[in-house]
């Protein structure tokens, strides 16, 4: 084990363990997730609604009647975390849950005209936080930014819970 003297000059660090995050990919990652989630709330702070709640309100309306378990998986979420945001759309009477005839466990969500209007409303305000946040990049950047993060979900699928699209 390699020591130096920490800044004081007083402690022992072991420079095995000594790591730059900003050499970590991961680290660059969750810095951007909170960006993103940043430029998204000041767009869409008034409407309030969270990034996983729109996204869950996006699926819900583009396929009226999914169940939740496919809701789960779309959204990259476990079916417990997704059981709780549907409970806060519901509560706010952006969706509705009813159970499916073929399976009394399933439950299949549809969006109710609020929800509709709520996403009407907020799709605009997230295109805009998303273009925000990619426009220090050039276009060709932008489709290449895309690109790369699509190689590395698609080269990892059996880590994530979430199918990657074309």
């Amino acid at each position: 084990m390699k020591t130096t003297l920490d800044r004081a000059g007083d402690s022992p660090v072991d420079e095995s363990i000594d790591v730059d995050l900003n050499t970590l990919p991961g680290h660059y990652t969750r810095r951007i997730n909170q960006l993103v989630v940043a430029l998204f709330y000041q767009e869409v702070a008034e409407l309030n609604i969270t990034p996983v709640q729109y996204s869950s309100l996006q699926i819900i309306c583009t396929q009226p009647g999914i169940d939740q378990k496919t809701l789960a998986s779309t959204v990259g979420y476990d079916a417990a975390t997704i059981g709780g945001v549907i409970d806060r759309l519901e509560a706010r009477d952006l969706v509705k849950r009813r159970i499916a005839p073929h399976d009394r466990r399933a439950r299949l969500i549809t969006p109710t005209e609020q929800g509709l209007e709520t996403l009407r409303a907020v799709i605009p305000r997230m295109l805009e936080s998303q273009r925000r946040f990619l426009e220090p990049l050039s276009e060709n950047e932008r489709k290449e930014f895309m690109r790369l993060m699509k190689v590395l979900l698609e080269s990892n699928t059996e880590l994530s819970s979430t199918p990657t699209k074309e």
